[in-house]
């Protein structure tokens, strides 16, 4: 269906113990990643980076198999393995499957990602999705957003919006500008969201997202690394 073309800062509260962060992430799992997440995953502090890398693998594992899907079933059983997966308890799930393994540090809050599951899943027919079914795709990447912050103290309702407007940038980039997406982004609240340290790659993607939507959801250019370099060094 679509083309695989292709922050404010405040005071969060991080977990007493750092989450380890491995010195050179596995490169097949970053090589799933845009450049933008790569971008963006550079400005991550040590508690956050596997939690943003966790959530960006599973989103690019997800993406992956939509964009590939030569039949809508076959897409869907495939997602639904992976809803299967993220609905069990860690320790039932498979061993040596490296998304899974890049969600390890998400512990049990990993459940939440099966939203995601169902976000992608409305992306999977030929047809261009309804407005609800958009709105359905933003709101599952809140909630995984939401899961995110929960995990490093940052506000989750905050980022829920951030995350929002992240999903509705991409939605601009691999569908293109429409009636129901633009109505859809002009109720959408953009102001800057208020994050923590920990969220900077949230505010990075949200801030990406507002300038692509203002401008009729046009892809990147040079003027979009320099905001992303300044939202990540500075917040602002």
């Amino acid at each position: 269906m679509f083309s695989d073309k292709g922050i404010s800062s405040g005071a969060g509260v991080l977990p007493d113990k750092p989450l380890k962060v491995p010195e050179m992430p596995d490169p097949a799992l970053l090589s799933l990643i845009s450049p933008d997440r790569r971008l963006a995953l550079g400005y991550a502090p040590a508690a956050a980076h596997p939690l943003f890398l966790g959530l960006y693998a599973l989103d690019a594992k997800l993406a992956g198999i939509v964009r590939t899907a030569r039949e809508p079933m076959l897409g869907q059983l495939k997602l639904a393995w992976w809803r299967d997966q993220l609905g069990k308890p860690v320790s039932e799930r498979p061993l040596g499957e490296p998304v899974l393994a890049a969600l390890a540090p998400w512990g049990e809050s990993s459940r939440a990602l099966a939203a995601m599951v169902d976000g992608w899943e409305v992306l999977i027919s030929d047809e261009y999705p309804a407005q609800a079914d958009l709105a359905d795709f933003a709101s599952a990447r809140g909630t995984a957003c939401a899961a995110l912050a929960g995990q490093v103290g940052a506000d989750p309702e905050v980022a829920r919006r951030a995350g929002r407007g992240w999903a509705l940038g991409d939605l601009g980039l691999m569908l293109g500008a429409s009636q129901p997406l633009s109505q859809i982004a002009a109720e959408t609240d953009w102001r800057t969201p208020r994050l923590s340290r920990a969220m900077r790659p949230l505010l990075i993607h949200h801030g990406l997202a507002r300038r692509s939507k203002n401008k009729g959801f046009a892809h990147p250019g040079p003027a979009s690394l320099v905001l992303a370099m300044r939202l990540g060094l500075l917040g602002i």
